[in-house]
């Protein structure tokens, strides 16, 4: 069964399905989510896309991102994707949301009304290798500096949703 995303207008209203990867082909906008975990010492939790990834592959970004299915909310699809790629069961909440577009080398867009969501965790997470390379917990400072440092590094979407962080957290 293919997976199948919700196309949105630029105010987040549903206008249809289609398939994920036909969406990304035709640079559809369509809603998605990115996920910040925080500790109680207040580092981030970072994952490395794995390297089987169809764009961004082995780039650090949040600690989750997908895309709900329809008759799903946001926050339910944050949940289920969130043990699903980090095996971290957490309550997510809204902090805000930001709208790009992004085309990548291999011809696939990324046209994305992004909401992101916050939640909190202790202890290591237990991620899905289909889904992350690697991750790491991470001090905002450090990150800011790392990614100053290395730019290419990191995923086109992640410091928008830093953003969101440094603003609604």
């Amino acid at each position: 069964m293919p997976d199948t995303i919700i196309l949105v207008d630029n105010n987040d209203a549903e206008v249809g399905t289609m398939d994920k990867l036909e969406a990304h082909q035709k640079g559809l906008l369509h809603r998605a989510f990115s996920i910040l975990i925080l500790n109680d010492t207040g580092k981030i939790l970072l994952q490395q896309r794995a390297a089987n990834k169809y764009h961004s592959a082995n780039l650090w970004t949040n600690s989750c991102c997908s895309h709900p299915r329809p008759g799903e909310t946001v926050v339910q699809t944050g949940q289920r994707r969130l043990f699903e790629e980090m095996g971290i069961n957490c309550d997510l909440k809204e902090i805000g949301s930001f709208l790009y577009k992004h085309r990548f080398e291999n011809g696939l867009t990324e046209h994305e009304y992004d909401h992101v969501l916050i939640g909190t965790h202790e202890g290591d997470p237990m991620p899905n290798p289909v889904e992350v390379q690697d991750y790491k917990w991470i001090s905002p400072k450090a990150l800011k500096e790392e990614m100053q440092l290395n730019p290419a590094k990191f995923t086109y979407w992640f410091a928008k949703a830093l953003k969101a962080l440094e603003q609604n957290g």
